[in-house]
């Protein structure tokens, strides 16, 4: 009887059992963890191609799990009999504990092999959430466009979640009560979120009034990785643009719970980057954006 083991796949002390065409392994150190692990979860069942031979650990071979449940995965070993971990994309912790958030129950996090550096080594930067808060019209949207096209034209990866754009798709059931504002920047600040692990630097242009939930949407992020940029524009200056005519509406008592008018804005108070404009003293987009260059250029976002 021949004893095999698995570096990096078996814990130090856990050993193959036996070997002959069938061999039987505690599943414990196993990487990855199947979801059809037998009632126990102890042991699983290894059998390996090239009948009663042992493998050659110098070359790739296939190893297939079979569970009690009767499911089959296969996994590629690379040239030292490893499993190769970015070739079977499944493989990760095998930790069974199940986690409750919210109204969620019963859930679990499950780590990828690829993972928020090797995505940010690939792209050349680092990932990060552009947050541009102001009032309507005071140019979010027109500051994130230039910021994304100078972005680009470095070789950057960005992507803008515009307020207005994803009312059209991911929160198009929500209004603009007080609720409704909440959870718009909850999902916003998720997806965001998930940009950012991508590895892209996320631009988020949303008027955004309350300073709680743009909090709980820094609070989302590692430590930097969120850039608060106020868009420090009078009320008076958003007004007389009014891009929409949603100031008018306001004022004619069309709308309601229009933010500045009826509904309040709170600036931020600590703010990375502040963009002033007042009445004729206004830098260009492009200039402003450009403020929001020189910071990600000094805090290392643009290199990885």
């Amino acid at each position: 009887m021949k004893r095999l083991v698995f570096p990096n796949i078996v814990e130090s002390n856990k050993e193959i059992m036996s070997l002959t065409n069938t061999c039987v392994m505690n599943a414990v150190g196993v990487k990855p963890a199947l979801p059809g692990i037998s009632s126990s979860k102890k042991f699983g069942f290894f059998s390996f191609n090239g009948g009663n031979r042992a493998i050659d650990s110098k070359t790739r071979g296939v190893c297939l799990i079979k569970a009690s449940m009767e499911e089959t995965q296969t996994l590629k070993l690379d040239v030292n009999g490893r499993v190769d971990k970015l070739t079977n994309g499944h493989a990760g912790k095998n930790d069974n504990q199940l986690s409750t958030v919210g109204n969620s129950t019963n859930i679990k996090w499950h780590e990828s092999q690829v993972e928020k550096i090797d995505r940010q080594k690939l792209l050349q930067q680092k990932g990060c959430v552009i947050w541009i808060t102001g009032l309507s019209g005071s140019g979010k949207s027109t500051v994130a466009c230039a910021l994304s096209q100078m972005l680009y034209q470095r070789g950057k990866l960005s992507y803008i979640l515009d307020g207005d754009n994803v009312r059209h798709g991911l929160n198009r059931d929500l209004g603009f009560k007080a609720e409704d504002r909440v959870e718009n920047i909850r999902r916003v600040g998720e997806v965001a979120k998930l940009f950012a692990d991508a590895g892209f630097i996320c631009i988020a242009c949303l008027i955004s009034p309350y300073r709680r939930d743009r909090a709980a949407c820094r609070a989302m992020l590692p430590s930097g990785d969120f850039v608060e940029v106020f868009m420090d524009v009078p009320l008076r200056v958003c007004e007389d643009r009014d891009p929409k005519g949603l100031y008018k509406l306001a004022r004619a008592g069309k709308i309601k719970g229009f933010t500045g008018i009826d509904d309040p804005y709170e600036p931020p108070l600590d703010a990375e980057i502040a963009l002033q404009c007042n009445t004729g003293d206004c830098s260009t987009p492009y200039d402003m954006a450009q403020k929001v260059i020189s910071y990600l250029e000094e805090k290392g976002f643009l290199q990885a």
